[in-house]
């Protein structure tokens, strides 16, 4: 046994410093290993803007951590995907950075599906062999959803994109979430439950579409969602179900159930919420189309009352009618007016009510004020003067109209036109009073 030393050490032992040990080790992985070939299943892969490619080969017994870089990968003649089997060619070494134990990969090759890869198939062909996956019961997404359900993690950063996405584009539609988790064991039956409960939300018309999301990870984070329990849950939603899963690659069982499926959670909730200014606009489209179609029926309305006055060859016809027609004008103006003032204001609720009924109840109302003016129109009638009372008094000669006593003498007949029909009179003498 060596002696000891005063700073603890014994004697003969060779203290190796960090960067001196791994070069060490990496020396004497070369000599004992190099070059090697591993066969074992690809997870976590990723590429690097520079080109390099990052990834873990595993298989039941370990993984060890694999780099490939750019000049190789340039030459894979495959997309390499998590779960896939292959082998890879290359030197073992150490990263002296971190001490770990790294691959650095010269060549690939497919070996054959990977475990979870394999196990993925099995249950797709089961459940599409079902009908589970048919495009018959497929549905559309509404239109003007009252209600948006969202299933997905609180802290995962797809909520925060759906979200902000929702906010931007329909700020007026309700957002309900069930939290749940999307990744570990726990994850698919949380993902159930979450979805049962929007469930029973939309039976009760609070929500009209769910979206169930998460963002992008290696197939191991995504595999809560090739779960057979949550497939049959997705399948039994009353309302339409996006599924935004990963990334635009990323392929789960759950996107095969779903109605629609998304590119991306950011994509999904796109897809359900319509931009409020395309709604808007339409609304302002219908308004001006409303406006014409209620001044078309007020000119047809004023042109009819012009005709019935001039059949009864009123004294007053001319001035009624320029009357008439000034009236008109006065009051498409007023209705302009008001139609430029409600507009503005239509547009400072349109985000909040527009689209719940507005449009009903807008062309409602033009109804109701159209009949008004008929009303107004139709008591300018001349008829109804001659029902008060009145009579309109010609010369039964020759038809002219007599509004003064001095324009008639004794015996001269005269025609009086009352309500109901014409009467023959005649003038009678003067009372003459003597002086």
């Amino acid at each position: 046994m060596g002696a000891l030393l005063t700073d603890g050490t014994s004697a003969g032992v060779r203290v190796w410093a960090v960067g001196a040990l791994c070069r060490a080790v990496a020396d004497a992985l070369e000599a004992r290993f190099n070059p090697v070939t591993v066969r074992g299943e690809i997870s976590g892969f990723a590429r690097a803007a520079s080109g390099h490619c990052y990834f873990s080969l595993k298989d039941a017994q370990g993984q060890v951590r694999c780099a490939m870089f750019r000049r190789s990968a340039s030459l894979l003649p495959f997309q390499p995907r998590d779960g896939e089997l292959v082998e890879v060619s290359g030197r073992l070494g150490v990263y002296e950075q971190r001490g770990d134990l790294q691959l650095v990969v010269e060549s690939m090759r497919r070996a054959g599906q990977g475990a979870l890869f394999e196990q993925f198939l099995r249950l797709k062909a089961k459940l599409e062999a079902e009908g589970l996956f048919d495009a018959a019961r497929k549905r559309g997404l509404p239109l003007l959803p009252r209600g948006i359900g969202i299933a997905t993690s609180l802290g995962a950063a797809a909520l925060h994109d759906v979200v902000t996405c929702l906010r931007r584009r329909a700020p007026h539609v309700n957002v309900v979430l069930a939290p749940a988790a999307v990744q570990g064991a726990q994850a698919p039956g949380e993902l159930a439950a979450a979805l049962e409960s929007l469930y029973r939300l939309a039976a009760r018309g609070t929500i009209d579409v769910i979206l169930l999301v998460r963002g992008g990870g290696s197939m191991e984070d995504l595999w809560a969602f090739n779960d057979e329990q949550l497939a049959r849950t997705i399948v039994r939603s009353p309302v339409p179900l996006v599924s935004g899963v990963g990334h635009e690659t990323d392929f789960t069982i759950a996107d095969f159930c779903a109605d629609v499926r998304a590119p991306t959670p950011t994509a999904a909730a796109e897809l359900a919420a319509q931009p409020r200014d395309t709604w808007t606009a339409a609304l302002r489209l219908m308004h001006a189309r409303l406006q014409e179609a209620a001044l078309r029926r007020l000119d047809r309305a004023s042109q009819r009352l012009d005709q019935a006055a001039a059949h009864l060859g009123r004294p007053s016809a001319r001035t009624a009618q320029q009357h008439l027609r000034i009236e008109r004008q006065a009051q498409r103006l007023r209705f302009a007016l008001a139609a430029r003032v409600r507009h503005s204001e239509d547009e400072l609720r349109a985000a909040r009510d527009a689209l719940r009924g507005g449009i009903a109840e807008r062309l409602a109302r033009a109804s109701r004020q159209c009949e008004r003016f008929g009303m107004r129109l139709e008591l300018l009638d001349p008829r109804l003067v001659l029902q008060r009372g009145y009579a309109l008094l010609t010369d039964a000669a020759s038809g002219a109209p007599l509004t003064s006593v001095g324009a008639m003498h004794e015996g001269q007949a005269v025609r009086a036109a009352l309500a109901d029909g014409v009467v023959d009179l005649r003038v009678a003498p003067r009372n003459v009073n003597p002086s």
